[in-house]
């Protein structure tokens, strides 16, 4: 049965956790400025903080704040991503297009964290169907850990994007930054203060996605 709820407060009182949920946006352009010292420190200190399975705390981050090393990753980045586009056939300029677009969001952005897992504490069984249920979990507990740094960046006035590009390369990215081997890349969360308002996307109504 499709839910008959209704949507709720579209306003909610400044300063508290229900505006920050509604109104965080996707930032992808920023002021050049740097970050207050300490600010990212309490960013990373929320995300620890978040639930995890078994309470193993799966998540890695990485930081990235010096320009050389924003620029490695880009770099790798950009030439892994030119070359599965070539693979695939499509359009030369339209590939350097997207490959110069992806560079400039990396390495104009103030800071960057890369979010990470590892399965190293986490649960280990000799089949496959609990194994890939258990390497889930740590995805979703590392999901769970970005979403509040998302939120206590908005809050601290920060614009934040969470880019998965690292998905389609994690061992460019791995190598680019010099990882542990265990550490699996997952995304790419680029933080500063905003350039321009964000563009606003509307939201499925609860009645689209709900059933009771």
């Amino acid at each position: 049965m499709t839910s008959t709820m209704t949507m709720p407060l579209e306003t909610a009182p400044p300063g508290t956790l229900t505006e920050w949920m509604r109104e965080r946006r996707s930032i992808r352009r920023y002021r050049a400025e740097p970050l207050p010292p300490g600010l990212i420190e309490r960013l990373l200190d929320a995300a620890r903080l978040a639930p995890s399975a078994h309470n193993r705390q799966p998540w890695r981050f990485a930081l990235l704040q010096d320009a050389e090393r924003k620029e490695r990753l880009a770099a790798a980045m950009g030439a892994r991503l030119r070359a599965d586009r070539m693979a695939d056939g499509d359009d030369p300029d339209a590939i350097a297009a997207d490959v110069a677009r992806s560079h400039a969001r990396l390495t104009s952005a103030p800071a960057i964290v890369v979010a990470c897992l590892t399965l190293a504490d986490m649960d280990r069984y000799p089949d496959a169907r609990r194994a890939e249920a258990e390497r889930l979990m740590a995805v979703q507990s590392t999901a769970m850990a970005v979403q509040n740094l998302l939120l206590l960046a908005h809050a601290e006035g920060l614009g934040a994007c969470w880019m998965c590009a690292p998905l389609f390369c994690p061992d460019t990215v791995t190598a680019a930054l010099a990882l542990p081997s265990d550490w699996q890349p997952q995304a790419l969360i680029t933080l500063g203060y905003p350039a321009a308002p964000a563009r606003r996307r509307e939201r499925r109504a609860i009645a689209e996605i709900v059933r009771t």
